[in-house]
């Protein structure tokens, strides 16, 4: 049934080729610039290090946060990494999951906290999250591409995206579950609405906040793969190499390497909030 046609794609590509990109390309380059450098001091500083170096630190925080068992996961998986000449590739994609994820909390927080205490954000932000969630992943790669080229850059963008709504909804979550109880208390104290958020309602809701921001390493980490096809550095690329090869050993060791780090991420996070 076709009783009428929207030109969704004609208005779409008018919209970018003609308006978007003339008039916005030069902001755009300068988020890329800061972008890259950002992404290139991470990846620089993991790479340079030795990666006994690197090893060593991730045990030593898995034993203090984890528990032994983490910690010898994590020697092991190192051990692994480096048996198979994957450190490299390990680091550049540890790089991406970093930067993203610090964007995707630097921007999830403070939204999850508007949300939190204002029904009219929340109204607001709720189907935006919805949008950015269900929208299939390739499809903002190509808005990504278009706007910021190939590379680590559009990756990381794309991750954001991908990655991002967690940490606003279980920041919001976590404060909107703070007793009522507790909040009326503070305000009969004579708490202001900063002191309410800062001393009571943040602190209480710091393990759904750190659950948000565990979710959010976890969706950083599985676009690696993803991201690899517009051009990402790191163990992405080598199992992408394996998929156009059709090399299953290739593609299994880069999958491994990469469950590795998803594993150590993991648990590192949990300890964390069980800690907090």
């Amino acid at each position: 049934m076709n009783y009428f046609n929207f030109p969704l794609e004609d208005i779409t590509n008018d919209f970018v080729n003609n308006w978007l990109l003339p008039n916005f390309s030069g902001f755009f380059d300068e988020i890329s610039d800061i972008l890259s450098s950002f992404i290139n001091s991470v990846t620089n500083v993991l790479i340079a290090s030795p990666a006994e170096i690197i090893a060593v630190i991730f045990i030593l925080i898995a034993w203090w946060i984890s528990g032994k068992g983490v910690a010898l996961f994590a020697l092991i998986g190192f051990l692994f990494i480096g048996s198979v000449d994957l450190f490299e590739e390990s680091m550049q994609t540890l790089a991406i999951v970093i930067v993203s994820t610090v964007i995707s909390v630097l921007f999830g927080v403070p939204v999850g906290i508007l949300s939190a205490t204002n029904s009219i954000v929340d109204k607001i932000v709720r189907p935006i999250l919805d949008f950015m969630q269900t929208l299939p992943i390739f499809v903002y790669l190509i808005p990504s591409i278009l706007l910021f080229g190939l590379g680590g850059v559009p990756a990381v963008i794309a991750t954001f995206v991908f990655a991002a709504p967690p940490a606003v909804r279980m920041t919001s979550l976590g404060i909107k579950q703070v007793p009522e109880e507790v909040v009326e208390a503070s305000r009969a104290y004579g708490s202001t609405a900063k002191q309410l958020l800062l001393k009571v309602q943040l602190p209480l809701a710091m393990p759904t906040i750190m659950a948000g921001v565990n979710q959010t390493i976890m969706l950083a980490l599985s676009m690696a793969v993803v991201a690899s096809m517009i051009g990402a550095p790191g163990l992405g690329s080598t199992v992408l190499t394996g998929i156009s090869q059709v090399n299953v050993g290739l593609g299994l060791t880069g999958g491994l390497a990469i469950v590795v780090l998803a594993i150590l991420l993991d648990r590192i996070t949990q300890g964390i909030t069980k800690k907090v």
